[in-house]
């Protein structure tokens, strides 16, 4: 699914984890599932704190989750193939589960930690926006 020149610069990505990642897929039995679980076995291969499970239960198949390892309720849940300019909202989700902190400015940092509440966020793309990738 990856070439070999995005898969040794996933990798290059992935040595930046700091702890656990594990995805978790819900998939069917139809041809995007199987380009999802081939797609996720490939990045489960490049590196050792990223491990794959296909037994979710997801509503939406395919789909998979990209949980923090030690606490598997900080999850980004992706529905359908990220493939294209999606993919680097994908490697972004990779290493904010793993613990790589994002590059973000002390003043919004501020005024996200001032939220009061639980909080859930359900985050949509368009193939056609360029700034997409960076939502996630």
């Amino acid at each position: 699914m990856l070439e070999a020149s995005m898969k040794q610069q996933l990798q290059t990505y992935l040595g930046n984890l700091r702890e656990g990642v594990e995805l978790v897929a819900t998939l069917g039995e139809d041809e995007k599932s199987r380009q999802t679980r081939t797609l996720i076995e490939e990045i489960a291969e490049l590196h050792e704190l990223v491990t794959a499970r296909f037994d979710g239960a997801d509503e939406r198949v395919p789909s998979f989750a990209i949980q923090r390892g030690s606490d598997p309720a900080r999850s980004v849940r992706f529905a359908g193939l990220p493939m294209g300019h999606e993919f680097t909202s994908l490697v972004l989700a990779l290493l904010w589960a793993g613990g790589h902190p994002p590059k973000v400015e002390q003043d919004l940092l501020d005024q996200v930690r001032a939220l009061e509440g639980p909080l859930d966020f359900e985050m949509f793309f368009s193939l056609s926006c360029h700034n997409c990738p960076d939502v996630v």
